[in-house]
């Protein structure tokens, strides 16, 4: 393991001087790895502008997969002709297809890619992924701006902008606010579990505004600690947990706790979310209201839960939390046409979850989006709706098996060429992955046999998305995350700056430079 560690730091250190920048390191030349050369970019810092508003959305596993796989979705649904006949290469007949449609931020000015790796995984985690964007440094997975040895803190970006220039700040996510990425950018502990430590840190921090999920363990790990919103208050923060006070909210400093936590004490999967519930995109449209002030702000807004769909092979709630967060982006965009000259907007993600693949083999060179249509509920509510009364009530299989015809579209039998009848192969699946779940019955397989199949979700659950997945043109490799490098788009303010192939260190390196922070 020393062994391992000790060439994966050497690795980490040829690959940050290959991109222009010592790991952590502020590259005040911009300098951008182009193939084999490292060009310095004529623009200094003191030629750019200071972009008097910020908004960095940051969708969490998000990488070229998940939001291609939400743009080809939106393009198959919009083309009615391809949805009639959904044809096949195998005969070449039906509709040609109209293409993928784009979603808002790819339309950016500007799109770049950024390097994940960390300091000792080509395959990073939340934590140090968001550790080098909020402060270009590198660090091991599991750590928040913090180095390696736990024994030096990193200034993040916000704080930066917080105390030297008076920017005022917000924080959001669709997922708790003491999690990792959000976490990113206020705390400063060696391990991301630390949730209490962490909430503090977020107490103490005087940032404006937080939104969205709940806080992790508000009482300590222990449940003996004092309650973190009962210190926030007390530190001046407004705690509001409903929609109706956070309609009322007009300034901070403020936290609003989302009224519809779901799993997890998170918000609920964009395809649970009702009209009546609030989106990621209220939050930035309040986040805009109560930041908004004569020195600027800084936003970031995290698409969290395309993260925890990915991370359960679940490609529909994923697309649908891609599209969430699009509409999110598209409330800066709104706010930027007001403020053209001086709004930077950044979309990036922190790291690729699950491995998600466009193309399967058992659909060969044909993809079929819009099965995706019929998936009308994501895993996590399925599992806490659904597979937890069949566990109490041992339902029987032919049940459930209509419950997975109305909530998912999978059936038994159909019209032929109805791609959603299963198949001999598939129910043969199902019904193993029911008996382990509502029966508690072993499966016979050898244990990575099981975790290829299951991971650590429930069998019921992750076997029906995986066979919607497959039938749809779409598939996973991992229920964790990957090495691949994520998109940096960017419009308005310095937006060139983004331009090229770089470590994701260099997104708060640029950030830095333009803000003119130390």
């Amino acid at each position: 393991m020393k062994r391992f560690l000790t060439a994966a730091l050497a690795l980490t250190m040829t690959a940050s001087v290959l991109a222009g920048c010592s790991a952590g390191a502020s590259n005040g030349g911009n300098a951008v790895q182009t193939g084999n050369t490292t060009t310095a970019l004529t623009a200094s810092a003191e030629a750019l502008k200071s972009p008097k508003y910020v908004f960095l959305f940051i969708g969490d596993g998000m990488s070229y997969p998940q939001f291609q796989s939400a743009s080809d979705y939106l393009g198959a649904l919009a083309d009615e002709d391809y949805m009639l006949t959904q044809p096949s290469l195998d005969d070449n007949q039906g509709a040609i297809l109209d293409g993928p449609e784009a979603l808002n931020f790819m339309n950016f000015e500007v799109a770049g890619s950024a390097v994940t790796y960390d300091s000792n995984s080509f395959a990073p985690d939340s934590a140090s992924t968001a550790t080098s964007i909020s402060t270009g440094h590198k660090t091991y997975s599991g750590s928040i701006n913090v180095d390696e040895t736990a024994t030096k803190s990193y200034e993040t970006i916000t704080e930066k902008v917080h105390e030297q220039l008076g920017m005022k700040v917000g924080v959001i996510s669709s997922v708790n606010l003491n999690h990792a990425t959000p976490a990113a950018f206020y705390a400063h502990q060696a391990s991301r579990n630390d949730y209490y430590d962490i909430g503090l840190e977020l107490v103490e921090s005087g940032f404006e505004y937080f939104a969205g999920g709940g806080l992790l363990k508000p009482t300590g790990a222990n449940g003996d600690q004092a309650n973190l919103y009962d210190l926030a208050e007390k530190a001046g923060y407004d705690v509001v947990t409903t929609q109706a006070e956070a309609s009322n909210v007009t300034e901070g400093p403020v936290i609003i706790v989302d009224e519809h936590l779901a799993d997890g004490d998170a918000m609920a999967y964009e395809l649970d979310r009702t009209d009546d519930m609030w989106s990621l995109a209220d939050y930035v449209k309040k986040g805009i209201q109560v930041l908004d002030n004569d020195k600027g702000f800084f936003l970031m807004c995290e698409g969290g839960k395309i993260d925890w769909a990915c991370h359960a092979n679940d490609a529909a709630s994923s697309i649908h939390d891609t599209l969430a967060l699009a509409d999110a982006v598209q409330v800066a965009i709104d706010f930027a046409e007001d403020h053209a000259d001086e709004t930077l907007i950044l979309v990036t993600g922190d790291h690729e979850t699950g491995g998600l693949t466009i193309g399967f083999a058992g659909t060969d060179y044909d993809t079929y989006l819009t099965l995706l249509d019929s998936q009308k509920i994501s895993f996590a509510k399925y599992d806490s709706d659904y597979v937890a009364s069949y566990k109490a009530n041992k339902t029987p299989f032919a049940t459930v098996l209509a419950d997975i015809e109305t909530l998912f579209g999978l059936k038994a039998q159909g019209e032929e060429g109805d791609k959603l009848v299963l198949t001999d192969y598939e129910m043969g699946l199902l019904k193993t992955a029911y008996e382990k779940s509502v029966n508690g019955s072993e499966t016979g397989m050898a244990d990575q046999a099981e975790y290829v199949a299951y991971g650590t979700y429930e069998p019921l659950s992750v076997t029906i998305t995986h066979i919607l997945n497959n039938k749809s043109g779409v598939s996973f490799t991992s229920y964790s995350h990957t090495g691949l490098p994520v998109a940096v788009f960017a419009d308005g303010v310095n937006a060139d700056q983004f331009k090229g192939y770089y470590d994701n260190t260099e997104i708060f390196n640029k950030l830095a430079d333009m803000l003119a922070v130390k």
